[in-house]
């Protein structure tokens, strides 16, 4: 994104979750507020994976899903595609989204609109991703934004990608999968409704896309070596020292690590990149559990 430091850039504006108390806002936007710029559980490393494997070009048209504080956004546009849309509900965010201009000759914009439903002309984009958003989605919701996906990529013969929460192992059983999508939801007041590997991947395949590449990644977010890793020592210590100074932040993001730390051995972070199939999008809503076995596997552990 440009080279101007990114908070004097957001001076004066709203940040999302703006007048709502710690104890109450959702674990994100709490995040955020505290200083944290990265909030993908995969970290800075997996999103960086994830846009190597689109392979962004200067001809790319690119469309992000729930764009959010517009650190991803940043790093797509170090990549200099031709277009880059930023797409979020919030209207905050599109606010501190839309003050942000590319260095090059890439054409920005940043469009208040739900990622089911964007606005944006079908076919007008050969990039869509989307990161940290469909894990906090009922199925039938993950199921309209991929399908709003396919139809933004309609006969561009382009990619899409995911960054999402993952649940480990793939033989999980519902009692663990039960326990631990209370916990977070409870923990992070955001319903949270995340996957096994397999069913990310069939779920794709049911709604029109292919599956090209992966990797996982431990979900690590609030551990202090991912915050450094993500945020640098000096913004890390920023962060820790205006938790000190609000108790009731403090007490939620203690919390929140609890809870991590809790299900870690069942928590993962995974990236998905996919094509659209020929086919058009299933509109049904099958139960799918399944991988699609044509799929090229560059996951770690």
């Amino acid at each position: 994104m440009a080279p101007t430091d990114p908070q004097a850039l957001h001076q004066g504006l709203p940040a999302p979750g703006d007048g709502l108390d710690a104890g109450r806002m959702p674990g994100h936007w709490l995040l955020a507020r505290l200083g944290k710029r990265v909030l993908r559980p995969g970290g800075a490393e997996l999103t960086r994976w994830m846009l190597d494997a689109l392979d962004i070009r200067p001809d790319d048209r690119v469309v992000e899903l729930a764009a959010g504080l517009g650190a991803t956004a940043r790093l797509t546009l170090e990549r200099v595609p031709g277009a880059y849309t930023a797409v979020d509900r919030d209207p905050a965010a599109v606010a501190r989204l839309g003050t942000l201009v590319a260095s090059g000759p890439t054409e920005t914009a940043a469009v208040r609109a739900d990622a089911a439903d964007t606005g944006l002309p079908s076919g007008s984009a050969t990039v869509v991703y989307g990161e940290a958003m469909l894990s906090m989605q009922p199925e039938p919701a993950k199921r309209r934004i991929m399908r709003e996906a396919h139809r933004l990529l309609a006969a561009t013969g382009g990619r899409y990608a995911l960054h999402e929460l993952c649940l480990l192992p793939e033989d999980l059983d519902e009692v663990h999968t039960e326990a631990i999508t209370r916990d977070l939801s409870e923990a992070i007041h955001v319903g949270v409704r995340p996957l096994k590997p397999s069913a990310w991947v069939a779920l794709l395949a049911d709604e029109g896309f292919t599956v090209t590449a992966r990797r996982r990644s431990p979900m690590a977010l609030l551990e202090p070596r991912r915050l450094v890793a993500d945020e640098g020592l000096a913004q890390a210590a920023r962060i820790a020292g205006r938790a000190l100074l609000d108790p009731a932040a403090r007490r939620r993001v203690l919390q929140m690590r609890r809870v991590f730390r809790r299900h870690r051995a069942h928590l993962g972070a995974i990236s998905l990149v996919a094509t659209p199939t020929a086919s058009t999008p299933n509109t049904s809503t099958p139960n799918a559990s399944t991988p699609d076995a044509s799929t090229s596997d560059a996951s770690t552990p």
